[in-house]
């Protein structure tokens, strides 16, 4: 077992520098300046070129590229090229506990919501319950998250005027002010992403209460609440956990245009004012701090299948 996790960290390790080398290159093929966005087109030949040769840009792209790597491998992601010279790995200290929080919210609430409806749905097969909840998850399926962000905030935040509509609070200042800046977002992300946990459960619970097992204990007189959450829905949870894990890592990654939405400074909007400013070392970081949650969620997946189920083992 061991063996095994060290092979997949070192891959996972291999993965993200694949990402981080492809990202590196492809920022330097999208036309334009940082140094002439920088300048806004104003400065002189002088300024240009003391801030080209300040940030390594005079360089060949392959040598920049290796003191970016070797940088890189003593823990260094650069500086920004904007707010005063301010580290990356500051940048996105600070960026992400808001993203942390906004996505660790949504995973509850998607959790929450997706659980009991794709139980329901799947013990109450062809029912009115089983179809209301197979029409929301298509709704919740078909909206996207930016548009039923803005619904959110016009009704709840402009209307009806109960919740905030910008911004974060840490969670320091207190938890119903941390709570409250993010209701909305999180419900936000995690609306779709309990469409389709919900669905999930109920292909996968469906398939395990035909089996035979679940006949054999109805037989021998079991409770049928006792049938679904003993004996089918553990069973039915592995293919759940894959979903899950990817929708851990979706979630942070897909806080991007919801962040912007309302205007809180995490990861995406970090990332999306980076490339706007064709801030590069933030970009890059940005993108490999993003590519470690994907790849280290997919290592966390595997490992807990062979804690749902006893049967995996791994050499």
């Amino acid at each position: 077992m061991s063996g095994y996790i060290l092979r997949r960290i070192f891959g996972a390790l291999l993965v993200m520098m694949a990402v981080a080398t492809l990202v590196f290159f492809m920022l330097r093929l999208v036309p334009g300046d940082p140094i002439a966005a920088m300048l806004a087109d104003a400065g002189s030949d002088e300024a240009r070129d003391a801030l080209t040769k300040k940030f390594g840009f005079d360089q060949p792209v392959i040598v920049q590229y290796f003191k970016w790597l070797l940088n890189l491998l003593q823990g260094d992601l650069g500086t920004s090229l904007y707010g005063s010279n301010q580290s990356v790995t500051n940048i996105l200290y600070e960026a992400l506990p808001r993203t942390l929080s906004l996505a660790g919210l949504s995973f509850f609430i998607a959790i929450a919501i997706a659980l009991p409806a794709g139980i329901i749905s799947a013990i109450k097969k062809n029912s009115a319950a089983d179809n209301t909840v197979s029409v929301f998850a298509f709704l919740g399926l078909s909206m996207p998250d930016f548009w039923l962000a803005i619904l959110l905030i016009i009704v709840f935040a402009a209307n009806l005027q109960w919740l905030p509509a910008i911004g974060y609070v840490p969670l320091s200042s207190g938890f119903w002010e941390w709570l409250r800046h993010l209701i909305l977002p999180s419900i936000a992300i995690g609306t779709g992403f309990s469409a389709i946990i919900a669905r999930m459960v109920r292909s996968s619970l469906l398939g395990e209460l035909k089996s035979d097992y679940m006949r054999t204990a109805a037989a021998k007189g079991l409770s049928p609440s006792s049938m679904v959450v003993v004996h089918a829905l553990p069973n039915a949870m592995l293919p759940v956990v894959t979903v899950l894990g990817i929708a851990i890592a979706l979630l942070i990654s897909g806080a991007v245009v919801v962040e912007n939405v309302f205007s809180i400074k995490g990861l995406g909007r970090v990332l999306i004012q980076g490339i706007l400013n064709r801030d590069y070392p933030v970009v890059q970081g940005a993108v490999l701090l993003i590519s470690a949650f994907f790849v280290f969620a997919n290592l966390m997946v595997d490992l807990l299948y062979a804690v749902i189920d006893p049967r995996v083992r791994y050499e």
